[in-house]
């Protein structure tokens, strides 16, 4: 049998979910297969009565995931907003799947996604040879949210015109659906509700309607405070990378992931880690998610064209792919950090000669 790439997160973290729901003795809302108080614990992990550990799906702060999840048991959807890399769609995923027990009911936002992706469509051929009916009609994964109390999830929500977003007030206003060419309408059942994801970098976004943003409580993800914070969830997400991938490479040294997020966070915050100069930022976010993806990259290099180890030429390439997204701009500001900020770094002899090779 085929080995699947990505695992849902009620798939992986399955037996963590199924101990949560056993210990779990507060009341739970309906439809909901644990009480918030166990979401919550699922997010943050830590251990049970029983000495159960259960893994940190999110490291930060408390109270915003204690927010994020008392909102979905209000009449009022859930927005997740933030910088790019933040963590919202797999905050967003792992909510859904403690709640529902099911983290797929999910329409993707695009420029091109239509109100058909998030009311209901039809099946054509049926269409034409019966005319509007129940069989013709193809459900949406928020129609299905609502018929089955469970939550759905709208990712990049900005990302989609505003005309479309306007489809979800009636949905989110009055718990309805209404299908006028059947003359009849879809009611939710207790338990739906809707975590939406906004990316507040993204370019050409469609701002949300007061209407549509009053039906929304919003909860911003920010980057993570410490570096310490940092380094831990770019180990969390590496370390669970290899396992799926199953490179054949050692676990990265804590010491390269140290130099990625210290690199990256001098970069975003415009000044060095002393505080003593002031570096230019450059276009890219240089996110948390993109520390991982470069040790990720960095991983599967030393894994296929070097000797198991990573080192500072299996990264070299994807940190300049990560910060250098304008050719003419942000080759300037790294070349310029690379000799004021790298070189002078005994301990960084290494990543400097690595990205010279480069050409950079």
């Amino acid at each position: 049998m085929a080995s699947i790439l990505r695992q849902h997160a009620e798939q992986l973290f399955g037996a963590e979910l199924e101990e949560l729901k056993k210990q779990d003795t507060d009341k739970r809302p309906d439809n909901w297969l644990m009480s918030p108080r166990s979401v919550v614990q699922y997010l943050l992990g830590g251990k049970l009565k029983n000495g159960f550990e259960v893994t940190p799906k999110y490291i930060g702060n408390k109270r915003l995931m204690e927010v994020a999840v008392a909102t979905l048991t209000t009449d009022r959807a859930l927005l997740l907003y933030g910088l790019p890399g933040t963590a919202k769609s797999w905050v967003s995923e792992h909510i859904a799947a403690a709640i529902s027990g099911d983290s797929t009911l999910i329409v993707q936002g695009t420029a091109g996604t239509g109100e058909e992706s998030i009311r209901y469509g039809w099946n054509y051929a049926r269409l034409l040879a019966e005319g509007p009916s129940e069989r013709a009609l193809v459900e949406t994964p928020v129609m299905r949210a609502m018929k089955d109390g469970k939550i759905a999830r709208i990712e990049e929500l900005t990302r989609i015109g505003a005309d479309v977003q306007d489809a979800l007030i009636t949905i989110l206003s009055e718990k309805t659906l209404p299908v006028p060419e059947l003359n009849t309408e879809i009611q939710s059942i207790r338990g739906f509700n809707i975590i939406a994801t906004a990316n507040n970098r993204d370019k050409g976004v469609n701002e949300l309607s007061s209407a549509l943003k009053r039906r929304f409580n919003t909860v911003i993800l920010p980057v993570p405070d410490s570096i310490e914070e940092e380094i831990d969830i770019v180990r969390r997400r590496v370390e669970s990378f290899g396992k799926v991938m199953d490179l054949p490479a050692e676990p990265p040294a804590l010491q390269e992931i140290k130099r990625i997020v210290a690199i990256f966070r001098e970069l975003r915050n415009g000044v060095s880690a002393d505080g003593k100069t002031k570096i230019k930022s450059p276009s890219g976010t240089l996110s948390t998610a993109e520390a991982i993806s470069v040790v990720n990259n960095g991983m599967a290099m030393a894994a296929y064209f070097g000797d198991g180890r990573l080192k500072a030429h299996d990264l070299a390439a994807g940190i300049i792919g990560a910060v250098v997204k304008d050719p003419v701009q942000d080759r300037l500001v790294w070349q310029e950090y690379l000799e004021t900020i790298v070189k002078p770094r005994d301990e960084w002899k290494d990543i400097y000669r690595a990205c010279r090779d480069q050409g950079f």
